[in-house]
């Protein structure tokens, strides 16, 4: 990965190496992937990959928006928007990797003038 980010050519990659297909294979497959979650947005359909997560649609509602450049209030018409939630699962396999990650040892600080037996 590059920058913190992977690339869709580098998805491809990554799909080649661990199926052990070619990578023109590996290119349709996550082609017909991603085209197949577009079409079903499109349809107004949402997509619910267990264990990963779901995508859907959102409308944002007109509304009244600033030109940057000239100050001039412009009408900002509705749209769709498509939106990812994260599964429960997903969320849990990512939280679960930081924690671990070595973290530096937590060094406890007494208080002075404080009786630690009662505490």
């Amino acid at each position: 990965m590059t920058n913190g980010s992977m690339t869709k050519a580098e998805l491809v990659e990554e799909v080649s190496r661990v199926s052990d297909l070619t990578k023109k294979h590996s290119e349709v497959i996550v082609d017909t992937v991603f085209k197949s979650i577009i079409d079903a947005l499109h349809r107004g359909e949402k997509i619910e990959l267990r264990g990963f997560g779901s995508f859907r649609l959102r409308r944002r509602e007109p509304r009244k928006g600033r030109n940057p450049k000239t100050g001039d209030k412009v009408d900002v018409p509705p749209k769709k928007v498509p939106y990812f939630k994260p599964g429960k699962e997903l969320k849990d396999l990512i939280n679960r990797e930081s924690e671990l990650a070595p973290a530096a040892p937590a060094v406890p600080t007494i208080p002075t003038g404080t009786d630690v037996a009662g505490v």
